[in-house]
């Protein structure tokens, strides 16, 4: 009788349960970059994440600095290059403000139909992207791909480059666009805006994908606002922030737009709130376009080689991720003391932690897709 208790004892030792180590990454789809992330998990759920980063850090920001502030450009675009107009849009504005430059009113309306029709490419990656991360197949990134050629053919032509455009400059624009710029644009809206809907009657009511987002990575306004979130991740918890409206740059207080936001803060809100941005950046631009009047695209009198007096400035702009921002010290000359980042991706990946503990393995795929991060801006 002892005997068999024993055997008893021993064989409930053999079934104990241990957490698991689950490793994603660095070199996995899902990622969306070079991207590691360390899980504990209880079964399917998940008890802690840490996530791992760095792999892409090229010291862009001392690289400024030892260069004139023209060719730091070209270092923004590899830091944000999915929307590589709106980062050098805040690199170039940081300049002006130090130097104190008056952007002529023609330039200022052509960065801001490139800076939202960057946006709209942004964000048709992000669905593409997001739509196979979902488990709905590969339609959604066929659709996002066919839309995203359209704008970046049209970003060619403006800037002679499909990635790293580099045509921003400080007081205006490198070149003025081509004579049938305001056309092209024209007809890459109406493709963008039937793309939109080819996403929206995809995917917004989409049984399984409803089911993969609805109530899942959820997060409250307030922790939102206390772990440094910004954009579509931020407003899809119900903050109506938006610095475009808040602190406004360019003319973006010369056109009629709504702010959206969410309600519940989880994946479905996050992915739901870009669907619907995307239609107000349309309203954007076709306003921009009708404003669009003849004149310089740079100050009368810009020296060839600009210097700035000493001082220091913090610019930010609504970058489609959120808050990307530009912190540059000038002791005089022609080139940055210093020059920080303000990354809204690395901010927004705070909240990776709080949002996937207590959720599902599965769940975190599409948890931290829904922060749509680019990891060359997180580490830049």
């Amino acid at each position: 009788m002892v005997e068999v208790l024993s055997q008893t004892s021993d064989r409930s030792a053999e079934f104990e349960t241990q957490d698991l180590l689950l490793n994603v990454g660095p070199q996995h789809p899902s990622t969306h970059g070079v991207f590691r992330m360390v899980m504990t998990v209880d079964g399917e759920v998940v008890r802690d994440v840490i996530p791992y980063i760095g792999y892409l850090h090229r010291g862009a920001e001392k690289l400024c600095e030892t260069m004139d502030f023209r060719q730091g450009i070209g270092f923004m675009d590899r830091t944000e290059y999915l929307a590589a107009f709106n980062a050098e849009l805040s690199y170039v504005m940081a300049v002006e403000a130090l130097a104190d430059l008056e952007v002529p009113e023609r330039a200022q309306w052509i960065r801001m139909i490139l800076s939202e029709l960057n946006r709209l490419s942004s964000h048709f990656m992000f669905l593409g992207a997001f739509g196979v991360d979902t488990g709905v197949f590969g339609t959604p990134f066929i659709y996002a791909w066919r839309e995203r050629e359209a704008l970046i053919d049209l970003f060619e032509e403006v800037s002679g480059d499909r990635m790293m455009y580099a045509y921003f400059r400080p007081g205006g624009v490198a070149w003025d666009v081509p004579v049938n710029f305001v056309d092209r644009v024209k007809e890459v809206l109406i493709s963008s805006a039937q793309g939109i809907d080819d996403f929206d009657s995809l995917l917004s009511e989409n049984e399984i994908f409803l089911a993969r987002t609805q109530g899942v990575g959820s997060i409250s306004a307030e922790r939102a606002i206390a772990l440094g979130m910004s954009g579509p991740s931020l407003r899809a918890s119900g903050v109506d922030m938006d610095i475009r409206r808040d602190e406004p740059y360019l003319k973006y207080d010369q056109v009629e737009w709504d702010v959206i936001t969410g309600e519940h803060g989880d994946v479905f809100d996050r992915y739901y709130c870009r669907v619907l941005e995307m239609r107000e950046s349309i309203k954007i631009i076709s306003q921009c376009l009708d404003r669009l009047a003849p004149g310089p695209i740079l100050p009368e009198k810009m020296p060839r080689m600009l210097r700035t007096p000493p001082g220091e400035v913090y610019l930010r702009t609504e970058a489609p991720r959120g808050e990307y921002g530009v912190y540059m010290v000038s002791k005089g000359g022609n080139r940055p003391y210093r020059c920080k980042v303000r990354s809204s991706c690395l901010s927004n990946l705070q909240a990776l932690h709080e949002l996937t503990v207590g959720e599902y393995v599965a769940d975190a795929i599409i948890i931290l897709g829904s922060i749509d991060i680019v990891l060359s801006e997180v580490d830049r």
